[in-house]
């Protein structure tokens, strides 16, 4: 028995492995895949040779062989143009998959032969007649694909053929065709226009997403055809293909925005409301560019009250993949400029990962920066500091910038904000300490500006973070700062703020670490960037204006102006020649104007010192403080007049294609342009008061006691019978009495009812009649 049994054993595997070898060979036949070599690409005469043999060949098979090989040429990127004659005699084969592969062929080459596919127009024609739906949808793809101008009135006549044909599937093709045709010619406009106008009334949601493509790409200012089918594109909102609810909603909403009233909090128009309500059910949609576009419907057409419910769906989509995460940030960013309490809640969600893109981590601390507030900004700054840590140099810095930017909009954590800067300066990163130099400039300028606010003031002026010890500290590390717009933020804060009202060790009226600086800058004067340079000079100029009798400050102003006089930057050369000409009336002990021959020809005003320090020290303060403002905001204004759903919004760039939403009217146009039929109520069914319609003695005495609602103070209530013995058992006494009887006893416990059975008793004889 066991031999019989792995006898069958054996012969059941052989066999299993004989099907799956079978199945693999027609599988791999189908695909074309050879042994040995890839079949997909075109090699040499022998290849094209089989290719065109197959074409002609009076086999099926082996023409579904050849077109399976030239679309994977097509899809490789091959030009496979040469077979276009052979293609084009199987336009009218009866297999099925032939004919599909033949029209993706002409559909990619046609315009390379118009005289050879205009051959095949006439099949493609008698192909608009087949009785398969797919065969007619694809004959009118292939015919309005083929881009020579002549055939245009055909492809219209075709167009407006497969409009009125019975399949949506073949409408939802017309509809498509519109705009190739409209780019073909454009003289055909009037045609096509009537020919939407004819689809917008289509019932099937099939084809009316395709119907609002041709609408946008065609017609898109003629938005007073779409009075008589808003409500109606409204209805059908929830059954259109998910790509076709995009740009259905898109088209409503510019509607809209365009023939509506604009909502308020007091009052949202009867027809916004029924966009926003047939629209909410599309957050649950599966499609992420569906929930996005619904959000773009209830961001610009709903009032602020609706904005919430915008929050959950977008919330969701943040986990969905990575590529649909970066938009739906770029969407909150947007919504957080005028909203940010919408998402205040939820921003744990936006915290970076380490596996985030960069534009991604750039876009969530944006989004973070405009979260915090007094409730969440303490765990926001955490988050801040340590991204500071982060690898790449650009999210460091607006990390760090960040930083700054709540130290300046939430007063109560300047002073964390500043020990948090102070702290980088020591890190052995360049790009933290220049970033945390940068910021700090901005704070310490924005701290002793006379425009600063008196809260911020009171809060960060700390003894150990005043602004004077911040720019000492930062002074001190001027040898460890190597980045050049860094170096001179620093240079333009001990120049800017160099001048002591408390005695020190340095000369009258300087601090004392202001020389030093000036000293230290000098020796490697020759191989600063030029924008250092600009800032040395000009610090050699403030101090010799505020001290102008110490020798040695001169002397190293010389040195310095020497050296820039014959500089290879004309802007570092002209910047030495004027201040040099702004000092020369000082008097100055050292040899800053001695060494210029010709400054005693010179003719003009000579400044006194007084003068000289105002133009130096006050001359550009609010010109320095709207730069340094625009300078340490521009990262975060990219996004102040974006349009959600464009894709400059993604790219913080201006893109070409993306356009404003058209602005709403004061009052909108008369509502009844869009009442139709369908709008108006069904009448309720009239009341039969026929005699065998009428209910008898016993139903009537039952209608009385089973009300359950109340409907007056004197109606009867379920706890008048306590079960159902006593509900029957009152119910068998009132039929034993008489009519009289009756009527005192329901005058005693309900006068609702008595006037309920005294109409009753008047329509009594109208049955009867």
């Amino acid at each position: 028995m066991s031999a019989v049994y792995l006898n069958t054993i054996s012969e059941n595997a052989s066999r299993l492995g004989m099907r799956l070898q079978e199945t693999f060979s027609e599988h791999t036949r189908e695909l074309a895949i050879a042994k040995g070599s890839s079949s997909l690409y075109l090699e040499p005469d022998d290849k094209g040779k089989n290719i065109r043999k197959q074409l002609d060949s009076s086999s099926d098979r082996e023409k579904l062989d050849a077109m399976k090989r030239l679309v994977a040429l097509i899809s490789k990127g091959r030009n496979v143009s040469e077979y276009f004659a052979q293609v084009v005699k199987n336009v009218a084969s009866q297999n099925l998959e032939i004919r599909k592969l033949v029209y993706i062929y002409l559909l990619r080459y046609a315009e390379h032969e118009p005289d050879l596919a205009l051959l095949s127009i006439n099949t493609f024609q008698k192909d608009l007649t087949d009785s398969n739906p797919l065969i007619r949808a694809m004959a009118l793809r292939v015919l309005s694909g083929i881009k020579v101008p002549m055939i245009g009135s055909i492809v219209v006549l075709a167009i407006k053929k497969c409009a009125a044909d019975m399949s949506p599937y073949v409408r939802k093709a017309a509809a498509l065709a519109i705009p190739k045709c409209y780019d073909l010619d454009t003289t055909h406009l009037p045609a096509l226009i009537v020919i939407i106008s004819s689809l917008l009334r289509d019932r099937s949601p099939l084809s009316i997403g395709s119907v609002a493509v041709a609408f946008e790409a065609v017609c898109p200012t003629c938005l007073d055809m779409l009075h008589q089918q808003y409500r109606r594109l409204c209805r059908i909102l929830v059954d259109v293909d998910e790509w076709g609810q995009i740009d259905l909603l898109n088209l409503l909403l510019r509607y809209a925005r365009t023939m509506l009233p604009r909502p308020t909090e007091e009052e949202v128009d009867v027809d916004v409301k029924f966009l926003l309500t047939s629209a909410e059910p599309l957050f649950q949609s599966r499609n992420p560019a569906v929930v996005l576009a619904v959000t773009r419907v209830f961001y610009y057409a709903g009032p602020p009250s609706y904005h919430s419910r915008i929050v959950q769906p977008l919330v969701r989509l943040l986990h969905t993949s990575s590529e649909v995460e970066r938009v739906v940030v770029a969407y909150v960013l947007a919504i957080s400029r005028t909203a940010p309490n919408l998402f205040s809640n939820f921003y744990p969600q936006f915290l970076l990962r380490t596996d985030d893109l960069r534009q991604v981590k750039q876009d969530k601390i944006k989004v973070l920066l405009r979260l915090a507030n007094l409730d969440t900004h303490q765990a926001i700054l955490r988050e801040f500091v340590d991204y500071a840590d982060d690898p790449d140099d650009e999210v460091v810095s607006d990390a760090i910038r960040a930083i700054g930017k709540c130290a300046h909009f939430i007063p109560e954590c300047a002073q964390q904000c500043l020990t948090a800067l102070l702290t980088m300066i020591k890190n052995h990163r360049d790009a933290v300490v220049s970033s945390a130099v940068l910021v700090l400039k901005y704070l310490v300028q924005a701290q002793l500006s006379a425009a600063s606010s008196s809260a911020f003031a009171a809060v960060a002026a700390t003894p150990q973070q005043s602004p004077l010890t911040i720019i000492s500290h930062l002074a001190r590390r001027i040898d460890d700062i190597r980045h050049a717009q860094a170096k001179a933020c620093v240079l333009w804060l001990v120049g800017q703020y160099s001048a002591s009202n408390e005695p020190s060790g340095g000369p009258d009226g300087v601090a004392e670490w202001a020389p030093d600086v000036l000293r230290k800058s000098a020796k490697g004067f020759s191989t600063e960037p030029s924008m250092v340079k600009l800032q040395i000079i000009t610090l050699a100029a403030k101090l010799l204006v505020l001290c102008p009798t110490d020798r040695t400050l001169s002397l190293i102003s010389g040195y310095v102006f020497s050296l820039a006089k014959y500089d290879l930057n004309y802007d570092v050369r002209d910047r030495a020649r004027m201040l040099t000409s702004l000092l020369s009336g000082l008097g100055l002990s050292g040899a800053v104007t001695a060494k210029d021959p010709d400054q005693d020809s010179r003719s003009g005003v000579v400044l006194r010192r007084e003068q000289v320090r105002l133009v130096l020290f006050d001359g550009k303060v609010g010109v320095v403080d709207a730069e340094e403002e625009l300078a340490s905001l521009s990262r975060f204004r990219s996004d102040l007049n974006v349009v959600l759903g464009s894709l400059g919004m993604i790219t913080h760039k201006p893109m070409h294609g993306d356009s404003a939403l058209p602005d709403w009217l004061e009052r909108g146009v008369e509502s009844s342009l869009r009442d139709t039929q369908d709008d108006v109520p069904a009448p309720p069914p009239p009341t039969s008061f026929s005699s065998s319609a009428q209910p008898t003695q016993r139903s009537k005495n039952l209608a009385s006691p089973v009300v359950l609602m109340s409907t007056g103070s004197g109606s009867p209530s379920a706890a008048q019978w306590s079960n159902l013995d006593k509900f029957y058992e009152d119910e068998e006494e009132e039929e034993d009495d008489d009519g009289s009887d009756r009527e005192d006893e329901e005058d005693e416990e309900d006068g609702g009812s008595e006037d309920e059975e005294e109409d009753s008793d008047d329509e009594e004889p109208h049955g009867h009649g």
